[in-house]
């Protein structure tokens, strides 16, 4: 298991925002991911429109996940329609 940063941009509309969120954390821990901290950053601008939308909201995860099971999680995560984008990122330990 490796230490990673889980950033994800929402939309806006809560029912939206509520729907995607119950959806990745299911996704992430059917595939055995460990939730350490969730820090919502809020509400930003984009710096470009992503799917017709100039504003979305922000989701920090810190979790620990086994790196094979990240390529299949990038799948899962294209075909949930309430996420904007994501990015994963390994920290350092």
């Amino acid at each position: 298991m490796r230490p990673y940063e889980l950033t994800v941009i929402f939309p806006l509309e809560e029912d939206l925002y509520q729907e995607g969120r119950e959806h990745l954390l299911t996704d992430l821990k059917d595939h055995g991911a460990e939730i350490e901290k969730t820090d919502e950053i809020g509400d930003r601008d984009l710096a470009y429109e992503i799917k017709k939308r100039r504003r979305g909201r922000y989701v920090l995860f810190t979790l620990k996940l086994d790196p094979a099971k990240l390529q299949t999680l990038d799948r899962v995560f294209k075909l949930n329609t309430n996420l904007l984008k994501y990015l994963f990122v390994r920290i350092e330990e």
